[in-house]
């Protein structure tokens, strides 16, 4: 039974890094993976696209036939694809068993209203794929009260319209430090509770919002929200291998991810740590690492770099390459407390 991504959220969200990253993540630990591109305004991929929309239709195509503009061309993609299903489904069963990666398009009507993207989506569980929604935003709407409420609702309308095993995802979160503090500490958003308490910070925002027909509207979706009890959060720092880990983790329980056959025989100590559950970051350790303590954080990676470094001067034999990830495994234990689960190499 083939897995898989699909990877949503409005542009600039960081939709094909986390594509590349979590390509280069997972075959770190020895899951076979392969990427689809579905954005037809995708020319440049930074990523092995192992198959591409553009193949079928160009968007520039698209606007030049059809005298349509960008928002207008990637939704005639869309539709063009829904039409020539038949042509992905091939493609996709020449990938086997790979776990799929779906690079979508960035127009947030695709995953609010337009039917599109869904029925694809449905077509391809048909295939026998267990799917999962990864919904991405930039964390910086965590500096606007207006902007993450108006997050909420996207996401909880992305929620609604797909009807699928879904996860939203603060992307950029190591960057987040760097805009200011927040009014709240990062759990409230996450779990995104409570959401009373942020009124003040809107009409302080912008003064317009103190008027009665501003504060009716953002009581009634805040009311929203909470009556649907859906939304929450997960963060990512893409380039951080302990917050890829702990999202990729999240993302297996959600698609109810099995281990295959494949992964079992010579793994290294991060293939076993990935399968056995090894410890992860919860929301106070993203917290500390990248809002209290980054610079401390940042000093101390920078010093184990530099280790790592100069111990690659020297040629390794097979016994310091595991005692090396053995190191590192123990490193990331030591960081958060223990939550009982064992992390054991197999013989």
């Amino acid at each position: 039974m083939p897995f898989a991504q699909l990877v949503i959220g409005p542009p600039g969200s960081g939709k094909s890094t986390y594509c590349d990253g979590m390509h280069q993540f997972m075959s770190a630990v020895g899951r076979k993976c392969s990427i689809v591109n579905l954005d037809p305004a995708n020319d440049r991929t930074s990523y092995p696209c192992a198959l591409d929309i553009r193949d079928l239709v160009t968007l520039e195509e698209i606007m030049a036939d059809e005298e349509l503009g960008p928002n207008g061309g990637v939704l005639y993609a869309l539709e063009e694809l829904e039409h020539n299903v038949e042509w992905l489904q091939d493609g996709l069963e020449k990938l086997g068993e790979d776990y799929v990666l779906f690079d979508c398009p960035g127009q947030v009507e695709l995953f609010t209203h337009h039917a599109s993207l869904r029925n694809i989506f449905f077509r391809i569980q048909k295939l026998g794929y267990r799917l999962v929604a990864l919904h991405l935003t930039d964390s910086y709407c965590l500096t606007l009260p207006s902007l993450y409420v108006s997050t909420l609702l996207l996401s909880l309308r992305s929620m609604l319209q797909l009807d699928l095993p879904h996860l939203n995802v603060l992307t950029k979160i190591d960057k987040i430090s760097s805009y200011g503090p927040l009014p709240f500490d990062l759990e409230y958003y996450t779990e995104a509770q409570d959401l009373s308490d942020m009124m003040p910070h809107i009409q302080e925002e912008n003064p317009v919002m103190r008027h009665p027909k501003f504060e009716g509207l953002n009581n009634a979706v805040i009311e929203l929200v909470e009556d649907f009890g859906l939304v929450a959060f997960e963060t990512l720092a893409v380039e951080d291998k302990k917050s890829m880990m702990t999202l990729l983790q999240a993302i297996d329980r959600a698609g109810g991810y099995a281990f295959g056959g494949a992964e079992g025989a010579n793994d290294t100590v991060w293939q076993v740590a990935v399968r056995d559950g090894m410890r992860t970051m919860n929301v106070r350790d993203v917290q500390e690492r990248w809002i209290d303590r980054k610079e401390e954080f940042d000093e101390l990676e920078r010093t184990q770099m530099e280790a790592e470094a100069k111990a690659r001067e020297r040629p390794l034999d097979e016994d310091d390459s595991v005692d090396e990830d053995e190191d590192e495994v123990e490193a990331m234990q030591r960081d958060f407390p223990d939550n009982g689960i064992q992390v054991v190499r197999r013989s």
